[in-house]
């Protein structure tokens, strides 16, 4: 673990009373939730948590400076979640951080934030404050990671079983922790009563077949499909998948196809960046994979994850609404891609 990183779990840990807030940003925003849940418990389980969002405190720049001095009407102690935490919460932060005191610690949750986001650099140039970006776990961390969850919902994984289920999910520990609850609950696993998770049940279940995930519609989409990716949209938003993991899955497949891209770019040829990939790209998708690398040139694919990103901010911005900008944006791609033969 990296100093910085142990120093920010020190602090969540112990509710350190010299940090007012925690920015916990990045891409892997369900690790940033579990950051913040540290901080939940090291406040205490009877402690009570304010929720606010950007956009409130954006309209009333005192209330987050407010909350965080206030006292609980039963005397407890209290935090507060911020989330998302976006720059229209920057005169709020800073408020807060300027405050003569402040008693409740905030945790602010962010997706990705650039690197001269203006609430960033106010967090990193404050001493009353911590910032920490969460990446989505990969290869061998994005294992240990299932097997750590699946161990606290009584499921014994070997280790080819948890590599499927990361690859399946592409690291994002929502979706990790989604598919693991499923199959707890088809092996009637629990903390009490361990239970072996083998192939056959991710077979019957499994995160990497066509009739539950998301890669019938990141194929569509990527290789030029808007008909089908439409009709996927439709039948992963009847399953409650929608708006943010939807978008992050086709973001997690635009930058593998740009990774791809890269080696290619440096003089590599299909054949050789597919077998660098390995088990990277699920062996049944390999030919689709292909043909998306012969669609798409990194100046599109970066254009592409640059309008997933914006689709995400306004999915989280505008709630309900926002899911049917996003639908429009995937469509989009899909259509640019079509027109890339």
């Amino acid at each position: 673990m990296k100093p910085a990183e142990a120093k920010l779990r020190r602090a969540l840990d112990s509710a350190d009373p010299a940090i007012r807030l925690y920015l916990l940003y990045g891409p892997d925003e369900a690790g940033s939730r579990a950051l913040a849940a540290r901080l939940g418990v090291a406040v205490g389980a009877d402690a009570e948590r304010i929720d606010l969002t950007a956009a409130q405190v954006k309209g009333d720049p005192a209330r987050l400076a407010d909350e965080a001095a206030a006292i609980s009407l039963f005397g407890g102690r209290r935090w507060i979640r911020l989330d998302p935490a976006t720059d229209d919460a920057l005169d709020a932060v800073q408020a807060l951080l300027e405050a003569p005191a402040a008693g409740n610690p905030v945790a602010a949750i962010a997706g990705a934030l650039r690197k001269d986001s203006k609430l960033l650099k106010l967090v990193e140039a404050s001493p009353l404050a911590l910032s920490h970006v969460s990446y989505l776990p990969e290869g061998r961390d994005a294992d240990a990671v299932v097997v750590e969850s699946g161990r606290g919902l009584g499921l014994q994984l070997l280790p080819d079983v948890a590599r499927r289920i990361a690859a399946a999910t592409g690291g994002d520990r929502a979706l990790i922790a989604r598919e693991l609850e499923k199959y707890a609950l088809y092996a009637d696993a629990a903390p009490d009563r361990p239970k072996p998770l083998g192939h056959d049940a991710l077979d019957a279940l499994g995160a990497a077949t066509e009739e539950g995930d998301l890669s019938a519609l990141t194929n569509a989409v990527f290789s030029g499909q808007p008909t089908r990716a439409d009709a996927e949209l439709a039948r992963l938003a009847s399953e409650g998948m929608e708006g943010v993991p939807v978008i992050r899955a086709l973001g997690r497949r635009a930058l593998q196809l740009a990774q791809l891209r890269s080696g290619m770019a440096q003089g590599e040829s299909i054949d050789r960046v597919m077998e660098t990939a390995g088990k990277s790209i699920f062996w049944k998708e390999r030919d689709t994979v292909r043909g998306q690398l012969a669609r798409w040139t990194p100046e599109a694919l970066a254009t592409a994850m640059g309008r997933l990103g914006e689709a995400e901010r306004q999915v989280k911005a505008s709630g309900y609404a926002g899911n049917a900008v996003a639908e429009e944006e995937v469509l989009a791609i899909a259509r640019f891609a079509a027109r890339r033969r």
